[in-house]
């Protein structure tokens, strides 16, 4: 490499192609931004190309990786969870991080909507019913009070980040009441929120809400907060939505509350082992929606990574503050 040359590793290799940064990427980039070396990779020469990488596009880093990182001045994440990197040599170290949470927020927010419209309107038993061949009218009438009006309701929403803004923007378009859960209340309010309260009122929350949706980073704060407790204070009636990540979830808390119909059902996009092992019982729950961790595809995927990433770039160059800059000791 020349010694002028700063040094860009993009190490994405995923089981799903998709998530896989594609070729024209790395070209564009190295088009765009002849100042690095532009290195495109899977994991398993990651060790080998580390020790003179300043900047690495990646989903996950290990402590030796980090240790043998000698130039690494920053991080970025083309997800928006960043709780596989918050071991403590990273949190205390001076390596910033950045995640793609604005590329995600306005996609997932899209499948959020959908999730609801899905439960309210009971789209998943009408397919059940004609995989059957059954006209199912009566069966979906008297099915735990029919469809309903979304107009009206109220969505209890935990988070307020990227996902969270834009899903309380769609719900507020829809004449929904929308009540915020964050651990900052003092933070602006968003126009599309009627009200927000600090995390220590998530209870009054879930007794309020008809539709309840998970939108928060994994932090210690945050695992399992949703368990026996919380949801016996949802209404008997109520969905509950997770597009955060599985162990934001007491999932054998849920898998007992939907087996014994004490809220109306619901819908995840995220659990903690996936793919989901067909010995789940989640799969045997008819009041449960199972989306394939979904929510934040889209063909547009890469092209939005490159306008955040290249932006990015620009800013890293002039010494200007970066977009999606992740707090590592808060957590996001």
């Amino acid at each position: 490499m020349s010694l002028t040359r700063k040094k860009l590793l993009i190490a994405t290799h995923h089981r799903l192609e998709l998530w896989i940064a594609p070729e024209w990427f790395a070209d564009r980039l190295r088009k765009e931004f002849t100042e690095f070396e532009v290195v495109r990779i899977a994991n398993d020469a990651l060790v080998k190309e580390l020790p003179d990488t300043e900047i690495v596009f990646t989903f996950s880093l290990n402590p030796e990786q980090l240790g043998i990182a000698r130039k690494l001045r920053w991080i970025h994440s083309p997800a928006a969870a960043v709780h596989q990197f918050l071991f403590s040599e990273f949190v205390n170290g001076d390596v910033i991080l950045t995640n793609a949470r604005e590329v995600h927020g306005a996609v997932v927010a899209e499948q959020v909507t959908a999730m609801i419209f899905a439960m309210a309107k009971r789209i998943p038993q009408a397919t059940r019913f004609q995989q059957q061949r059954i006209w199912g009218q009566e069966n979906i009438w008297e099915l735990d009070g029919g469809p309903r009006e979304i107009a009206g309701a109220t969505l209890g929403l935990v988070g307020l980040g990227s996902i969270g803004r834009n899903v309380a923007r769609h719900a507020a378009g829809l004449g929904m009441r929308v009540i915020a859960v964050r651990q900052h209340v003092d933070g602006p309010k968003p126009e599309s929120v009627h009200e927000v309260l600090p995390t220590s009122r998530i209870n009054e929350m879930l007794s309020a809400a008809d539709y309840i949706v998970l939108a928060a980073p994994v932090t210690p704060a945050t695992q399992h907060m949703i368990g026996r407790e919380q949801l016996a204070k949802m209404k008997s009636d109520a969905f509950l939505i997770n597009v955060g990540r599985g162990s934001l979830i007491d999932e054998p808390a849920l898998i007992e509350t939907l087996r014994k119909r004490k809220i109306g059902g619901a819908a995840l996009d995220v659990f903690d082992q996936e793919p989901l092992p067909a010995e789940s019982p989640f799969w045997d729950l008819d009041n449960l929606l199972i989306m394939p961790h979904t929510a934040g595809m889209t063909a547009k995927l890469w092209e939005r990574h490159y306008t955040l990433f290249s932006e990015n770039l620009r800013r890293y160059l002039s010494g200007q503050p970066l977009l999606g800059l992740v707090d590592k000791k808060a957590g996001y």
